[in-house]
């Protein structure tokens, strides 16, 4: 997949993105399937109100396993670097063929809220050519302020 410009390759990673971003924007559905990344629904059950978001988490071909990471601030700053505070969990906000758009999610300063609410939005952007992405990881569906 990696560094492969054929643009089918990206087919796995991109339909999955699909479905998150059509669940978030509809943030109800009523079909019940695995705990997956694709599972048709927001949330722990079906019938669960309240998601409007699965995190996720991105894997690059040259990451050597480490998950993609990105500032959580639109300054021109680069993760690594002295108080620069980044994050690796993003939220998908639009899918076009093999390029998708994310929004970089920050871990919620609020302690006592975290436990429920455990990222708060950022209005740090990027987009990614998914052919450079080689797996995601999701994690638990919730709900996040402002997006």
């Amino acid at each position: 997949m990696c560094n492969n410009n054929n643009s089918n390759e990206c087919r796995c990673i991109s339909e999955i993105l699909t479905v998150i971003n059509i669940l978030q924007d509809n943030a109800e559905c009523n079909e019940a399937c695995l705990d997956t990344c694709d599972r048709g629904f927001l949330g722990c059950s079906a019938s669960t109100m309240g998601c409007n978001t699965r995190p996720i988490m991105l894997y690059t071909c040259c990451g050597n396993g480490t998950p993609w990471s990105m500032p959580t601030t639109k300054e021109n700053v680069v993760c690594g670097t002295e108080g620069v505070t980044c994050s690796s969990v993003f939220r998908v906000e639009k899918v076009d063929g093999c390029c998708a758009t994310f929004r970089v999610l920050a871990n919620n300063p609020d302690t006592a809220e975290a436990a429920t609410i455990p990222y708060v939005a950022t209005n740090s952007f990027f987009t990614m050519n998914l052919n450079c992405v080689c797996s995601l990881r999701c994690l638990q569906d919730t709900f996040v302020e402002c997006v």
